[in-house]
């Protein structure tokens, strides 16, 4: 199965191709990955980034690639839960460059009003407590910290914090927009 492709204003989400791993590879040797697991070898990068992939034939969701309609590709944002994760999570991260112009939040909103109409009930964004721009727009999202929340195995409070979204009452993204 194949991430759909979603459309936004200025993005296209949609299932990654070789070059995406590529160059996510070259992102996860850097220190920029430090709250994403890294900095990791490229062999490890390489499986952890393709196991997202593979989440669509096995759980249904999984990783997309952000690209502009242009083609030029951002990072990217997905739906995870690999056999660690008591919980999905929704997780992004963004290629050096493409920070600071509203393109997370851009996708994200695609992805939370995807899964809303999925059926999802919750989905929750796992976060280094030093990330404060991860915390910013989750909250900037609608997600609240849940401090009762179960974290994945061999993470501790002080490594990560859940923060936790719900479509709004009615059951509609609307609150994303």
């Amino acid at each position: 199965m194949s991430a759909p492709v979603i459309e936004t204003p200025r993005l296209r989400l949609r299932h990654h191709v070789a070059s995406d791993l590529e160059a996510l590879c070259d992102l996860f040797e850097t220190d920029r990955s430090e709250f994403m697991g890294g900095p990791i070898s490229r062999v490890h990068a390489w499986r952890w980034i393709a196991s997202e992939v593979a989440m669509w034939d096995l759980m249904g969701h999984g990783s997309w690639g952000i690209e502009t309609h242009d083609g030029h590709f951002l990072g990217q944002i997905g739906i995870m839960r690999p056999p660690h994760f008591p919980e999905r999570e929704i997780g992004w991260t963004l290629l050096e460059g493409a920070e600071g112009k509203g393109y997370a939040s851009e996708a994200a909103v695609g992805v939370l009003d995807w899964a809303w109409m999925q059926g999802f009930e919750t989905l929750v964004s796992y976060i280094h407590p030093s990330n404060s721009r991860s915390i910013t727009l989750a909250e900037r999202l609608g997600a609240v910290h849940d401090p009762d929340a179960e974290l994945p195995v061999n993470e501790t409070r002080d490594e990560t914090l859940v923060y936790r979204h719900v479509p709004d009452r009615d059951g509609s993204p609307e609150a994303y927009a």
